[in-house]
């Protein structure tokens, strides 16, 4: 391509063209492409070919000689997070932290840097959208303390931890990559990788050229150093991380922080772990002095719950190794319409409207003039199909405005027929229930045949394989 010519990039995934096209040939969105100047990378690719020279052999060998070594994990001491990175922080590692503005990324990975030093780990916090007196104000916020004279042993042990924290203020990657080899650090956190630039790349920063070429020169400073990098990243309005998606492939850990800012609680998920499991979710509440570990969610979620209401039901689910007890909301109420509504919240929309059918076919029950509205208290977004017999007995209570036992808790999953097929881990869900008080748990029977005595012991089972049998439950 001449010299002074234009390139076009996907948005979503990256796909280069010479021309503009309407729809991705790679990923079909519509759109997508964004026009930047084009970019001569034969020395990028050179740099980084002696980059992987220390790193790999330049010959193929058989499997039998590659050497495994034992995961070198750093423990955060913060027990929510080690949890979904899998153990705790994996040295060379590079992380891609994202989340919508506001909802608490920088203050998490501010708060890590804290117990960090407090176990001696050297720690460099890269920020490129606050000044170095915005972020002592907010670590001050968050418990950091000055140091002291250190005329006292424990003065002076607290001053050399609190060296091991050290502030940049810096967008070019030049100049951060010549302070990293200068430092030595074994974390860095770049808060955010959209303000960050290269040189020798004339786009803005924040484009698809510069966020792409940034990240893959600090995935090779993490795994030529064996330093462990974590990312900002900021999100678009449809929730994913703004900048090419091909962003999300080349690192090893991509973490995102949901949440209503509106409300205190937030709750960080992995979307993908190459270290560990990508189903686990860490829970933290938002106060005035940061982010606070929630130690029993379960509880968190259900406080406030009204008693003897219709429409209200208990179900647990699972994220991960960790049972989690939600509340779902029904609200089944004449329609003033012609067209009923369907509104759901924390659940698929296309799943309910699924249930509600096969509840109207096996059940004679017509919702056809009823507006319909579910809803996971607490803000919870889940997936999972044992919350199907929840829904539906939220939907036979408040149509019938009759209220479930409120310390019954109900999960699994109903198929077209109306039968109730059987779920995982059903004893860890029992065990969740019966520690947080419940006495009674609806399940299917082939999980409740399938139950050990010592599990049944303090709380009544009650086994069921078709929707027509809960419906004495709802009386």
């Amino acid at each position: 391509m001449a010299k002074g010519k234009s390139v076009f990039f996907c948005k979503e995934c990256g796909y280069e063209s010479s021309k503009w096209l309407g729809q991705c040939p790679g990923c079909k969105a519509w759109d997508s492409f964004v026009e930047e100047p084009y970019i001569a990378k034969k020395t990028t690719v050179a740099g980084r070919a002696r980059s992987f020279h220390s790193l790999n052999t330049r010959e193929p060998i058989t499997i039998d000689k590659v050497v495994l070594k034992d995961e070198d994990r750093i423990d955060t001491r913060i027990v929510e997070l080690d949890r979904v990175l899998g153990g705790g922080i994996v040295s060379g590692s590079l992380v891609l932290v994202g989340g919508d503005p506001g909802i608490g990324k920088s203050t998490l990975l501010l708060q890590m840097c804290r117990e960090l030093i407090q176990e001696n780990h050297r720690v460099l916090y890269i920020s490129g959208e606050e000044s170095l007196r915005q972020i002592k104000m907010r670590a001050q916020r968050l418990g950091f303390e000055d140091t002291n004279t250190g005329d006292t042993p424990i003065e002076a042990e607290a001053t050399n931890k609190i060296n091991n924290m050290l502030l940049f203020s810096e967008t070019s990657l030049d100049t951060i990559e010549e302070a990293i080899e200068k430092t030595k650090p074994e974390i860095v956190i770049i808060d955010s990788i959209q303000t960050m630039y290269r040189e020798d790349i004339s786009s803005a920063p924040g484009s698809v050229s510069q966020v792409r070429e940034t990240t893959a020169t600090l995935l090779q400073i993490a795994k030529r150093e064996s330093i462990t990098i974590f990312i900002v990243g900021h999100v678009t309005k449809e929730g994913m991380v703004a900048g090419p998606r091909v962003l999300e492939h080349m690192v090893d850990t991509v973490l995102y922080f949901e949440g209503d800012r509106e409300m205190s609680y937030r709750i960080l998920r992995a979307v993908k772990n190459r270290f560990g499991s990508t189903n686990e979710i860490g829970v933290f509440e938002m106060r005035s002095n940061g982010l606070i570990e929630v130690k029993n969610p379960s509880e968190y979620m259900l406080r406030g719950r009204p008693e003897n209401a219709a429409g209200s039901i208990v179900s647990c689910s699972m994220e991960g190794t960790r049972p989690l007890l939600l509340e779902v909301q029904a609200l089944v109420c004449r329609t003033n319409f012609n067209l009923p509504r369907r509104t759901t919240a924390g659940t698929d929309f296309n799943r309910v409207n699924l249930l509600m059918a096969v509840v109207e076919k096996r059940l004679g029950m017509s919702f056809s003039e009823c507006d319909a509205y579910i809803n996971v208290a607490g803000g919870m977004k889940v997936s999972e199909p044992s919350l199907d017999l929840a829904i539906i007995m939220a939907l036979i209570s408040s149509y019938r405005n009759h209220a479930v036992n409120p310390m019954t808790i109900v999960f699994g999953e109903v198929g077209l027929t109306g039968e109730i097929r059987a779920v995982s881990m059903a004893e860890l869900r029992i065990a969740e229930a019966a520690k947080m008080g419940y006495d009674s748990c609806i399940l299917p029977r082939s999980n409740a045949e399938k139950l050990s005595k010592e599990i049944g012991n303090g709380i009544r089972i009650f086994g069921v394989s078709n929707i027509r049998e809960i419906i004495s439950f709802c009386q």
